[in-house]
């Protein structure tokens, strides 16, 4: 590979960081992680801030690769039921790259759980969840979500694999409740997508 090539490539990546309104230099958490040499990270890793450390548990098998990495906000919601809260549903708003080829992206989650692109329209709905605890105190687990139904060939098309990461937030109030009542509780989350190889 030239050096021009690489210079042509290090420029796509930060052009498509800045469109998706990323600062490599700030992890999701809002620390400020070590620096990382220049050249040497990957496009999702400097999405990321550096690279995610995942539980042995939420890796992916053999013969699946990451395609699009995004950060979620939202919202778990939560239903009351017989005094106390029950996960309904979650709601977020996710921005991130699709890494083949490199270029920004936005999602939405919700009910399924679901992940669908407002870009190119295509979903992916997830099942049987693996999880293991957050790195932050207080939030919801971190999840390995096999893929049940895709739709599409976009974004989401083919996807095998959902990981879960780094979430902050989104447990669920440890306060009694009325039936009927709803809450929704912030959380974030770094959702990373495979394909197989």
């Amino acid at each position: 590979m030239s050096t021009k090539t690489v210079r042509i490539s290090a420029a796509v990546g930060a052009t498509a960081l800045a469109l998706a309104g990323i600062t490599t230099g700030v992890s999701f958490a809002g620390e400020t992680p070590a620096p990382q040499p220049a050249g040497k990270l990957s496009a999702a890793d400097s999405f990321l801030g550096g690279p995610p450390s995942v539980p042995a548990a939420l890796v992916p098998p053999p013969g699946n690769t990451l395609t699009a990495v995004f950060k979620a906000k939202g919202v778990q919601i939560y239903g009351c039921a017989t005094g106390a809260w029950t996960l309904t549903e979650p709601a977020a708003t996710l921005a991130g790259l699709n890494l083949k080829p490199v270029r920004p992206a936005t999602a939405l989650h919700f009910r399924g759980p679901s992940w669908e692109s407002d870009e190119d329209g295509t979903l992916v709905e997830g099942k049987t969840p693996v999880s293991a605890p957050s790195d932050t105190p207080g939030s919801i687990p971190q999840l390995l979500v096999t893929a049940a139904t895709t739709r599409g060939t976009g974004v989401f098309g083919g996807v095998t694999y959902i990981q879960r990461l780094g979430t902050v937030g989104g447990v669920a109030p440890a306060t009694t409740c009325v039936p009927g009542d709803t809450t929704a509780v912030k959380y974030q989350a770094v959702y990373r997508f495979f394909k197989k190889s």
